[in-house]
This record gives C-alpha cells, sequence and structure tokens, in this order.
C-alpha cells in the first residue's frame, strides 16, 4: 500500500515524518479533510489569527500529490439598509 505525508503549514511548518499507509489516492483526499478538520478544531482560537492554513500531501518520495489551502475570513455582522422601491 502507497504511504501519505500529510504535511501542514500553520504559519510554521509541520512536516508528516512517519506518514500513514492508505489504499490509494481517493482514501487519502478523503483522509486529508478529516485531518485537516480535527487539526484546526484543536487550533480553532489561533486558526482564526491566521491568513492561511495548507496540509500538503506527499509521496514516500517527497512529490506533492495535492494541497488543501484554507483561508479563513471574519467579518464583522452588518446590516444592509433596503433599497426603497420604485413605483
Amino acid at each position: 500500500m502507497p504511504r501519505y505525508h500529510f504535511n501542514i503549514d500553520d504559519g510554521k511548518s509541520s512536516p508528516d515524518s512517519e506518514g500513514r499507509e492508505l489504499e490509494n489516492l481517493q482514501v487519502a483526499k478523503c483522509e486529508a479533510i478529516k485531518l485537516a478538520g480535527r487539526e484546526i478544531c484543536e487550533v480553532a482560537g489561533e486558526f482564526w489569527d491566521r491568513s492561511e492554513w495548507s496540509m500538503a500531501v506527499t509521496n514516500d518520495q517527497g512529490l506533492t500529490l495535492f494541497t488543501l489551502l484554507i483561508v479563513a475570513t471574519e467579518a464583522p455582522a452588518i446590516q444592509i439598509a433596503p433599497t426603497p422601491r420604485q413605483t
């Protein structure tokens, strides 16, 4: 089975030296989404202070197979006044 490495960059690099053996690329993509969600939830407060969060998934040779790039922006809640209807 191929081994996939899930390398996180959240302002500091966190390489995955161990990796995980998974059936195929589709399974690795699903695992990346689940892992990203768990990792972001663990640092939820800090996550919103950053401009970007990424995970590069590589094979055992270090070739990047795909990258998740997550950008979060907070916007203040504003109420937009309705425009007057023309008759």
